[in-house]
């Protein structure tokens, strides 16, 4: 049984929506949140990465910055940039990119659920990059950035995700990247009790996107418990903010591999040993990048040419959910091996890059700094899932999800 509950947001105004409304913490560098933030004074990065609103060079991990992203969200409430909803609802929120549509539902998810891992993760967290999420969530009482969850399937949910969405929006703007961002408001208290009760009858929900930021509000819960001996189980800091999406909505998008170097292999050679041990080499015709169409395929681009590399079969048949990915089949059979990057987390002769990108950016890090790009197929949400359902992690570098899930547009205080 899944617990998930309507609450009371903190959220801007309709005519600064668009300027609050700023990409997560994590996908940028300080430098770059400086950058971004130049002449808006109400980006919710301010909040987010509070060390851009002191001076260069301050700890971004000081006592200092989180009481400053503190202040700053009071000084946004205060000056009534933000405004609190007094009765608890769901919330929807729709993200427009291109062709791609997705809409969630926006409520508060259980700390217990996730601890009980019926809130099912895939992937590793880092205790320092936890410590700073603790410290910012703690100090600001506040969720400033929702968890990125799914669901596999509810007639029920999805029904009443496309009724409620079909009447007046409190918020509709297009961001400066292009997205478009709807979020409506439920419209009446029996909505939010039937939302709540399909919730229940869900087995599981997944993190998509976000295992940092959820493992640390739940942590933050668990010292608030700790402070709260006689707590109930029905406090705020019980449940933590999160946007949940139907699974079949959802799109993952590749993420692809850039090598520095080819481990002392010629090209010839490397080319060989790879045909020998991962797979068919097939070599492209033309210039154009080589997108796989198909899982348990890449592309590899080496030598100022692309060819498809289609894995042999027996590589691809473990028992392991996680050990049959792609990104697990290159890693264990060529990565590894052939070219010596033991640990892709912290080996400095491998890159990443989202498709977000896209592959042509592959090839110009190639003419700039990189010998080798391989283009990777995405992984599937079914393969997501699998892996979280069997207990299991995914390689790092697995899932990139784009639209990313924008911060303050709707907070949860407690």
């Amino acid at each position: 049984m899944i617990k998930v509950k309507p609450f009371c947001a903190l959220r801007p105004t309709e005519a600064l929506v668009d300027k609050c409304a700023a990409l997560p913490y994590d996908v940028m560098s300080s430098s770059e949140a400086r950058e971004m933030v130049t002449g808006n004074p109400y980006s919710f990065l301010r909040v987010d990465r509070a060390e851009i609103n002191l001076e260069k060079g301050v700890d971004i991990y000081s006592e200092i910055v989180y009481k400053t992203a503190k202040d700053t969200l009071d000084g946004y409430e205060r000056d009534g940039v933000y405004i609190n909803d007094n009765e608890r609802k769901f919330y929807f929120y729709r993200q427009i990119m291109g062709e791609q549509s997705q809409t969630g539902i926006v409520g508060c998810a259980s700390v217990d659920d996730y601890l009980e891992n019926r809130i099912k993760k895939h992937e590793f967290t880092r205790a320092d990059k936890e410590i700073d999420r603790i410290n910012h969530v703690d100090t600001c009482s506040a969720h400033t950035g929702p968890i990125f969850l799914c669901y596999k399937g509810s007639d029920t949910l999805d029904g009443i995700i496309e009724r409620e969405t079909s009447k007046e929006p409190i918020y509709d703007f297009v961001s400066e990247d292009g997205v478009r961002h709807t979020v409506w408001q439920t419209s009446s208290r029996e909505i939010d009790a039937k939302i709540e009760e399909s919730f229940k009858s869900l087995d599981a929900l997944y993190i998509a996107d976000g295992h940092h930021r959820c493992a640390s509000a739940v942590k933050v819960g668990l010292k608030r418990r700790e402070a709260n001996k006689g707590y109930t189980g029905d406090e705020e800091f019980n449940y933590f903010l999160s946007v949940i999406f139907p699974s079949k909505t959802l799109k993952i998008l590749d993420y692809n591999r850039l090598l520095k170097d080819l481990n002392g292999y010629g090209v010839d050679d490397f080319l060989k040993i790879v045909e020998e041990k991962v797979g068919k080499l097939t070599k492209c015709e033309g210039s154009a990048p080589y997108r796989p169409q198909k899982k348990h395929e890449v592309g590899v681009y080496v030598g100022a040419q692309w060819y498809k590399l289609e894995f042999y079969p027996e590589l691809c048949n473990s028992e392991r959910a996680s050990e049959r990915l792609d990104c697990a089949i290159l890693q264990n059979n060529l990565l590894s091996p052939i070219l010596g990057i033991d640990d892709p987390r912290t080996n400095k002769r491998i890159d990443f890059a989202g498709g977000i990108r896209g592959l042509d950016y592959l090839v110009k890090r190639c003419n700039e700094d990189m010998q080798m790009a391989i283009s990777m197929h995405p992984t599937s949400l079914e393969d997501l899932m699998a892996v979280a359902d069997s207990g299991d992690v995914m390689p790092p570098k697995s899932t990139w999800f784009e639209p990313k899930l924008r911060s303050g547009i709707l907070i949860h205080k407690f």
